[in-house]
């Protein structure tokens, strides 16, 4: 069946399925060491009143059959022991469907938290990987030659996560238009990283040919992905240096690493393919079923993608199966932080010994460099940024977040970088003050040391403590 595989990217399709087991593991990990203080029955949002309100069909996962968190760890770890297997290569040492069945365990296991995951699991790249992930079940292993139909469908996931960024930004913030937004971006960003200050002071013509080549990277280069080899390898190395560009100037999970992950996928790369046998029929029926129903699902992403009120980030089914992507439809001109703070004395005041608490990822100490993080995914910090724009983003969580700190409670302290308090004398009162951050000049860095000046601006949660009935023993 000649039509049906493409021997020549067998070694595309080694390098995609070692890369996408990497983002796995890495999701896992993730989901593993952030879920008690997050999701846990003691967490901020507790999967057990997430599964009373909503039913399976519209959220499947195996937590709404049972819940417990050591069930939950039992379902991460397992994810990082799977994921870590397919990375070694176990997939190709079983028969065709048994390398199947286990692609599919990862993308269970996924689905089950993400659909479980509420806020902290709302953002596009969980969409993705798990799109990714169920495609991954069908490309086969060493057994039979990659089908060029699931080829060309990872193609069609690349070109929609990149079209639809492209799109969004057109119809979005006018600065895409002016070609202005660097100006400001890598200064608002959720969660810079190391690079973003000098990023942030390239002079401004560098910026806009940076964002003149985004444009032509998301919205021309595309349709090069369907074209003949090698002008579809050329287009998809453009967008892994694209993709790497961003990843050295600032932390986005892995929506970077995966969005690369795709690309591989398009890359054929010089090598001699190994002699397999011809796909068997069951083989072939399944992959082209699966392929019709993903094409039928496209519909409503591709109505969306060319609609004039086009949304970003969404699914259209409960399993995530297509969905549509985007980023960045708007700018901040400014960048806004909350900064939390807890005192051990008995009545707060203005002057009280107030002590911040100090975050991994997000920006606080303004002498505190910012450090790499992604495609580990600090979910918190990620968070804390758009409770930074807005109290309505932060709350269904900060309320119970601030709980947490006045109880030292041990899970939502291992978010942090560093409480202010020892384990044994929890803060009386914690507190959340609201400041505007700019990075600091070439001048300012040399004098002060801090890439960051911050300024007051108002009170974000007035000084709060716990009730007396929670503080009895």
């Amino acid at each position: 069946m000649d039509w049906f595989t493409a021997s020549d990217y067998w070694l595309s399709r080694l390098v995609f399925q070692r890369a996408l087991a990497a983002v796995y593991l890495v999701a896992f990990l993730t989901a593993a060491s952030q879920f008690r203080a997050l999701i846990g029955q003691r967490g901020m949002l507790p999967v057990p009143g997430f599964v009373e309100r909503v039913p399976f069909k519209r959220a499947p996962s195996l937590f709404q059959l049972y819940y417990s968190d050591r069930f939950f760890a039992l379902c991460a770890w397992a994810g990082c022991a799977v994921s870590a297997a397919l990375l070694a290569g176990l997939d190709s040492l079983l028969p065709l469907w048994g390398g199947m069945l286990l692609w599919l365990v990862p993308w269970v296991l996924y689905l089950s938290i993400v659909n479980v995951g509420q806020t902290w699991y709302s953002f596009g790249w969980e969409s993705l990987l798990l799109e990714v992930g169920f495609l991954a079940v069908f490309l086969g292993n060493d057994e039979v030659a990659p089908p060029v139909v699931v080829l060309f469908l990872l193609r069609w996931i690349l070109f929609r996560v990149e079209f639809g960024a492209g799109l969004i930004k057109m119809r979005g913030d006018e600065c895409w238009r002016k070609l202005t937004c660097l100006d400001h971006h890598h200064e608002t960003q959720p969660m810079p990283g190391p690079l973003s200050w000098f990023f942030h002071h390239l002079p401004r013509p560098v910026h806009r040919v940076e964002v003149a080549a985004n444009h032509v990277t998301q919205l021309v280069v595309p349709f090069l992905l369907f074209t003949p080899q090698p002008v579809a390898t050329a287009a998809a190395a453009l967008m892994i240096v694209t993709q790497l560009w961003l990843v050295l100037s600032g932390n986005f999970s892995w929506l970077n690493w995966i969005t690369i992950v795709l690309a591989l996928s398009a890359v054929r790369f010089p090598a001699d393919p190994p002699g397999v046998p011809e796909a068997p029929l069951w083989y072939v029926v399944v992959v082209l079923a699966v392929a019709a129903l993903l094409v039928g699902l496209s519909y409503l992403p591709v109505r969306n993608m060319l609609s004039r009120r086009q949304v970003m980030n969404r699914s259209f089914d409960p399993v995530h199966l297509v969905n549509t992507y985007g980023a960045f439809g708007s700018v901040s001109r400014v960048r806004y932080e909350v900064v939390v703070e807890g005192t051990a004395d008995d009545v707060p005041r203005t002057d009280s010994d107030w002590r911040e608490y100090e975050f991994k990822g997000k920006p606080g100490d303004p002498r505190r460099w910012p450090r790499q993080f992604a495609p580990y995914h600090l979910r918190l910090d990620w968070m804390m940024w758009f409770a930074a724009l807005s109290p309505a983003y932060a709350g269904s969580w900060f309320g119970t977040l601030v709980e947490r700190l006045l109880e030292n409670d041990r899970a939502t302290l291992r978010l942090l970088r560093r409480s202010p308090f020892p384990p044994d004398a929890p803060p009386r009162y914690v507190r959340a003050r609201l400041f505007r951050y700019r990075y600091t000049t070439w001048r300012e860095l040399r004098e002060t040391g801090a890439c960051w000046e911050r300024t007051y601006v108002r009170e974000y949660l007035p000084p709060t403590r716990l009730a007396e009935t929670a503080q009895r023993p």
